[in-house]
């Protein structure tokens, strides 16, 4: 059984493709949202934030022979925590990690290495700055932010009662929320940030399927600054860009069981 760390559009797409291989799996994701669209596509599914020790258990429990990490670019702790309960369970680990984005070298775009160095940046710019990295680490930017002479924050992210609830309690007012699903198309990102009259855009290096390239282009046509936070750096090991070649991988190392 493969132990599939999932969320993403692409990772739902191999989970998909394993299964059509006749590989057993079962997809850990953190929302029910990513757990219904999963489960849409006949794929198991479990709901929930794992610590390292209780992956462990869960490996154990439901005889995983191969855990594959397909999980967000920036779902550092759950990364690690994957390598870790593999190395403890004795089975193999392998990264799918969707291509890195390929965009153009811009002066208007400022490359960073963490959120609190794109919040110092955005602190030292002033003006609109439209937060697009979701709520997970909107602490960090209200905390910097919100009491900044001559910064508005806007924030952008999932329209879920518990970021709403996040929003009241750091602070963050009504007028500065915009509650939506993406994927955006570059069209309704220049209008989103013409309307709340943006200066810099905050985005992370989530790769072209994590649409960062609408998000850049449209603001650059705009003539906005960007601060692109980049991939934190994890020793993976083994680390595969294409689904295919890790298909080509699991067949390896597992058999090939289409046709059992």
């Amino acid at each position: 059984m493969i132990f599939l760390l999932a969320g993403t559009s692409d990772a739902r797409e191999l989970a998909c493709l394993l299964q059509q291989e006749g590989y057993p799996l079962v997809a850990s994701v953190v929302t029910e949202s990513a757990a219904d669209s999963l489960r849409e596509a006949g794929v198991s599914v479990r709901v929930g934030r794992l610590t390292a020790d209780e992956m462990v258990a869960v490996l154990k429990e439901q005889g995983a022979t191969m855990v594959v990490d397909a999980s967000h670019p920036f779902a550092e702790e759950a990364s690690k925590n994957a390598i870790q309960a593999a190395e403890s369970a004795g089975i193999p680990y392998l990264r799918y990690e969707r291509p890195e984005w390929k965009g153009e070298r811009h002066p208007l775009i400022e490359t960073v290495s963490s959120y609190q160095e794109a919040a110092e940046v955005a602190a030292r710019r002033k003006g609109v700055v439209m937060l697009t990295t979701g709520s997970k680490t909107l602490d960090i930017f209200s905390q910097r932010l919100l009491s900044e002479p001559g910064v508005r924050l806007v924030a952008r992210m999932l329209p879920r009662k518990d970021n709403m609830e996040k929003c009241e309690r750091l602070g963050l007012e009504q007028k500065n929320i915009i509650a939506m699903q993406g994927p955006f198309g570059k069209e309704l990102n220049k209008a989103l940030y013409q309307h709340y009259q943006v200066a810099t855009v905050i985005t992370k290096e989530s790769g072209q399927i994590g649409s960062v390239d609408e998000k850049v282009e449209a603001a650059l046509e705009l003539g906005l600054h960007v601060v692109l936070i980049s991939r934190p750096q994890i020793e993976y090991g083994r680390v595969l860009d294409q689904i295919d070649q890790v298909l080509d991988q699991v067949r390896a190392e597992l058999g090939g069981m289409s046709h059992e």
